[in-house]
């Protein structure tokens, strides 16, 4: 790095942590009562989100006063690279507990209940409990469809989901293109890159969200639609909400690039928001193959 200053920064202490806290307690709090339909959902989830809002421009603040100040160095960077490499191998596991459950749904509670398999529990469970369900996938007719109305449908593969998947690898594309641009120090090709990547990403999130009005409205796909409405939304919801953050993330980096705050030795800020946003993608393509046609 540029900075020449040898001495590890330690930063000062803060309240943000605290307060991020606080509203990842009302977001999620809010959220389990939006489910319940209970009124008090609507404004902790509002309430949730306004602080972890006010926290995330806080403390893009404050990291971008720090860097700007010639206050790190290569063993700060160093500190940061693992951080956020941790930081995504968390996030790894977390869709995959999610993953597990789909999985385990699929190839094991589902057929278990048709009465597939050697074991005779499952024979017997199958013809004293259930004996008209089938082991099919997307599963619409739940074992119980009077306390859990299936779906009617969903949607196909090669439609929304198909298009959504080459706008999110196309947004991977310009993003690393942006990348070489910074390396190479050709500034406009850089801010064209990223402007293309935001672009990209609400086309993204706008399908999304018109897909979820689909589901909803056209094929009566909701969370209590059984396992699978459960898993898709709970799959798909999350990732939509880490392309969320990813996308707020670029802009902040865009807006920086506009301002030149990054050279082509020293901008560990876009490779990070680059590494977050190539994890998103990466997760889709699991999603498209596991959740859309498979």
């Amino acid at each position: 790095m540029g900075n020449a200053n040898s001495q590890y920064y330690v930063p000062e202490y803060s309240k943000l942590p605290i307060l991020t806290a606080i509203g990842l307690f009302c977001l999620g709090y809010g959220t389990l009562n939006l489910l319940h339909a209970n009124t008090v959902g609507i404004f902790a989830f509002f309430i949730g989100s306004i602080i972890l809002a006010a926290v995330m421009f806080m403390w893009f603040r404050e990291v971008i006063r720090e860097h700007r100040s010639g206050l790190y160095n290569e063993q700060t960077d160093r500190s940061f690279r693992w951080g956020m490499i941790w930081f995504i191998f968390s996030e790894v596991c977390f869709f995959g507990i999610f993953f597990g459950v789909l999985f385990y749904a699929r190839l094991i509670s589902v057929p278990s209940l048709a009465g597939v398999g050697t074991l005779n529990e499952n024979i017997l469970t199958h013809i004293l409990l259930w004996p008209n369900f089938k082991d099919v996938w997307p599963l619409f007719n739940n074992p119980n469809p009077a306390a859990f109305p299936g779906a009617k449908g969903a949607l196909h593969t090669w439609s929304i989901p198909a298009f959504n998947t080459l706008i999110l690898l196309s947004s991977a594309v310009t993003l690393t293109w942006a990348h070489w641009s910074l390396k190479k120090s050709a500034r406009r090709n850089l801010i064209i890159g990223l402007v293309l990547t935001v672009i990209l990403g609400t086309c993204f999130l706008s399908l999304q969200a018109y897909e979820y009005f689909l589901a909803h409205t056209h094929y009566g796909l909701k969370l209590s639609s059984g396992i699978y409405g459960s898993t898709f939304f709970m799959l798909t919801g999350f990732h939509a909400a880490h392309v969320t953050i990813g996308l707020i993330i670029l802009i902040v980096i865009l807006l920086r690039a506009l301002k030149g705050h990054f050279s082509a030795d020293e901008h560990f800020g876009f490779e990070a928001a680059a590494w977050y946003w190539h994890f998103v993608d990466i997760v889709w393509l699991f999603l498209f193959i596991f959740v859309y046609w498979l």
